[in-house]
């Protein structure tokens, strides 16, 4: 077999369908698109147009609402920690803050900061410096000898306008 022997199968290549190309075609004129109104135009989309009916996504109820101001952080259990501490990919004698714990590969990013949770247990001694940390993450840590240092996100004061 040579380049210039290849073919497609029969009838897998489909020749595109040509509108407008005169009466012979079968396809000239108003190419296939009747006659006059909104659908024959270019350039139409009449998505959820019910005729004038009232449309289904304006008939429903609407619930809830999107914060805008959210803060959304990235979370961190106990266990994960540990499990990454006896891999060697996080130095206990160092303080682990938000940087280090992106460095090992544990947060992926950290958003607008890292909480800590309490599931596992704390072996190792910890010095660790988060956004935000539960109640029982704190007195599990603080229970294997080591710290939480729990620093707030900024927020702006109450008197200045937020930025634009």
């Amino acid at each position: 077999m040579k380049l210039h022997e290849l073919r497609d199968n029969p009838g897998a290549a489909r020749k595109p369908k040509r509108v407008g190309r005169g009466p012979g075609s079968g396809l000239g004129k108003t190419a296939g698109r009747g006659i006059k109104g909104q659908k024959s135009r270019s350039g139409v989309a009449i998505n959820a147009f019910e005729g004038g009916q009232m449309p289904l996504y304006q008939r429903l109820p609407k619930r809830g609402f999107n914060n805008v101001n959210r803060k959304e952080y990235s979370v961190v259990n106990l266990d994960r920690i540990e499990k990454f501490v006896e891999a060697g990919k996080i130095d206990p004698s160092q303080p682990v803050d938000e940087d280090a714990l992106v460095a090992s590969g544990l947060v992926r990013r950290k958003r607008d900061g890292v909480r800590l949770l309490g599931r596992g247990e704390a072996k190792s001694k910890l010095t660790l410096k988060v956004t935000g940390a539960s109640k029982a993450a704190v007195a599990a840590v603080e229970a294997a000898g080591g710290s939480v240092e729990v620093t707030a996100p900024a927020r702006p004061a109450a008197d200045e306008a937020p930025a634009e």
